[in-house]
């Protein structure tokens, strides 16, 4: 009837915590490992994507020149068949009209309609 007491020695403790962290590591590092994958699988399927042609207008985009953002810029703008100098009057009436900086405003394309 050994296998029946409560009597622990510290042999007998530190195999029982050994074992304890021995298994608390293993279902980590499961853990870390199934994270790994699926953030390559993700990874993946996003590289995916930006490689595949987009089917978008014919119409090529004329970019802004890629001069450094000044500090409050809100990025690039998209000139479809407009001059930058254009582009730019059209954003400052607009800001204007609104009554706000144009720091505050954040225009994506401009495109003249004919």
């Amino acid at each position: 009837m050994m296998f029946l007491s409560t009597e622990i020695n510290s042999a007998g403790a530190g195999l029982a915590a050994l074992l304890g962290y021995g298994v608390v590591f293993l279902g980590l590092i499961a853990l870390m490992l199934v994270v790994i994958a699926v953030g390559k699988f993700f990874q993946a399927r996003d590289q995916k994507k930006n490689t595949e042609p987009s089917v978008e207008a014919p119409v090529a985009p004329q970019e802004v020149a890629p001069a450094p953002t000044a500090p409050g810029s809100a990025g690039g703008v998209k000139l479809y068949d407009v001059e930058p100098k254009t582009a730019a009057m059209l954003m400052a009436i607009v800001a204007d009209q609104m009554g706000k900086p144009l720091n505050e405003l954040r225009f994506i394309s401009i495109k003249e309609v004919k």
